[in-house]
């Protein structure tokens, strides 16, 4: 219930702000806006599917309402063509109060009213994260052991206990920045510090689409460290197998794994998935000077209940800034997220397999956090306003690019664009865009 009540919060803020974007600029310049609603009050996108309201109440010529769809919400802007509106009105002149009535710069505003919000938004937050949280990097180049490599990452010729120093030449400052890097400009070359010597590896077309798609599943490459006990967790089968906090595990059933990550690969493989026949293995543990075997029991989900001391051996790397700072900061990042939101466009079109790691309400769910993290909340939010602000202006009819396209030909070509050519461009947006939804929120399918 806390991923889910993230996950709503987020997206209540930002589609209301959204959607006020659309109504402010119609309210300036006069447009009747006959309703504003937080959810829809349809079975979206079928207007006509399911009316209903939980809340509605009218002031002035507004409806404000709360719909009983869910992740969504809209204002209607009265003369506006849209799959709402009545096909007779088109052969009507238009009022003065309505939408299609007013000059094209005035218009244009208006449909770029939810993209604006969404842009200062993202910004106005990441500036005051930076400015209250500030922003930490795990420094590649200060990791005690080196690198972890997932079975991705060993195939590429990537060895554990390199230390990466760039890819396709640019440098590595920060760990969590690599497989951006290789996935965002489909790199074709990294090198690493290999036993003081540069290792260059070469990066395939098909390296990068497996690891995207492996990219919810496991970790490309991690901080190589020892598994040093922090935490035993109070009734679980680690605390029953005697381990303390303090110890290290150095093997499993024989195998030995000095490193967390070569734990885990061993517990992993020898995990029932009945919980009626659960398995055991025999740990070796160093504690001080002393070395023991304990038997501890796996749980079907691959862990025996204890957290290892990662603090001590990730080199986070903290920066503070000023209140001024972090304007520039959240200026800085908030255009990167958007150039790579264009490029996580050209990968989903040019990388192969890519498509299926697209993903909906599922995927968003399951990456909010367990327990309510305002710092990771208020992220997360930033980003999603920032994309939806992409989104948005994409040129698809139904979407504001859409509307914003036949605008600027119009401006351009001094031509208005016939509105039965809008109302139908609409019906082929609304087939685009719920077509995507399907495919984005079958995500959990795809798993």
């Amino acid at each position: 219930m806390v991923k889910f009540g993230q996950l709503f919060l987020s997206l209540t803020i930002l589609i209301t702000l959204h959607e006020f974007g659309h109504f402010f600029f119609a309210k300036r310049y006069k447009c009747r806006v006959e309703k504003f609603y937080l959810f829809f009050d349809f079975l979206f996108p079928f207007a006509g599917l399911l009316n209903f309201s939980l809340f509605k109440k009218k002031i002035g010529d507004t409806v404000y309402g709360l719909g009983w769809f869910p992740f969504g919400g809209y204002v209607q802007i009265a003369g506006m063509v849209d799959e709402q509106m009545d096909k007779a009105t088109l052969e009507k002149e238009p009022e003065e109060w309505e939408f299609r009535a007013k000059p094209a710069w005035q218009r244009l505003l208006i449909m770029m009213g939810g993209i604006l919000v969404n842009l200062i938004l993202g910004v106005f937050i990441y500036w005051m994260v930076f400015f209250f949280w500030g922003k930490s990097t795990v420094p590649a180049d200060k990791l005690t052991f080196g690198i972890a490599c997932d079975s991705t990452a060993l195939s590429m010729g990537l060895r554990d206990g390199d230390a990466v120093v760039s890819v396709d030449d640019v440098p590595i400052t920060n760990l969590n920045r690599v497989e951006i890097e290789i996935i965002m400009n489909k790199a074709k070359s990294m090198v690493v510090n290999r036993d003081g010597q540069k290792v260059t590896i070469p990066i395939s077309d098909d390296n990068v689409s497996v690891i995207l798609r492996n990219l919810k599943k496991s970790d490309f490459i991690s901080v190589r460290m020892p598994t040093e006990v922090f935490e035993v967790e109070k009734t679980s089968f680690a605390e029953a197998a005697g381990l303390k906090k303090g110890d290290f595990i150095v093997g499993v059933n024989n195998t030995a794994t000095p490193f967390y990550h070569e734990f885990r690969r061993e517990i992993l493989k020898n995990t029932s998935k009945d919980k009626d026949h659960l398995t055991t293995v025999e740990l070796n543990v160093i504690r001080g000077i002393d070395t023991m075997k304990l038997k501890s029991t796996v749980t079907e989900k691959g862990t025996i209940g204890f957290r290892p001391l990662a603090e001590k051996y990730y080199p986070v790397q903290e920066f503070k800034f000023g209140f001024f700072e972090s304007l520039k900061e959240g200026l800085s990042f908030g255009a990167e997220n958007l150039v790579m939101q264009a490029k996580q466009l050209v990968v989903i079109f040019t990388v192969k397999d890519a498509h299926k790691q697209v993903g909906g309400f599922y995927s968003m769910y399951k990456n909010m956090n367990e327990e309510w993290d305002w710092h990771s909340f208020w992220m997360f939010t930033a980003f999603l306003s920032l994309v939806l602000a992409f989104m948005n202006f994409l040129p698809i009819p139904m979407l504001d690019g859409g509307y914003i396209l036949f605008l600027l030909i119009e401006m351009v070509s001094r031509r208005k664009v016939p509105e039965k050519v809008l109302y139908y461009a609409n019906y082929v947006g609304l087939v685009m865009i719920l077509a995507l939804m399907i495919y984005a929120n079958t995500d959990w399918l795809r798993e």
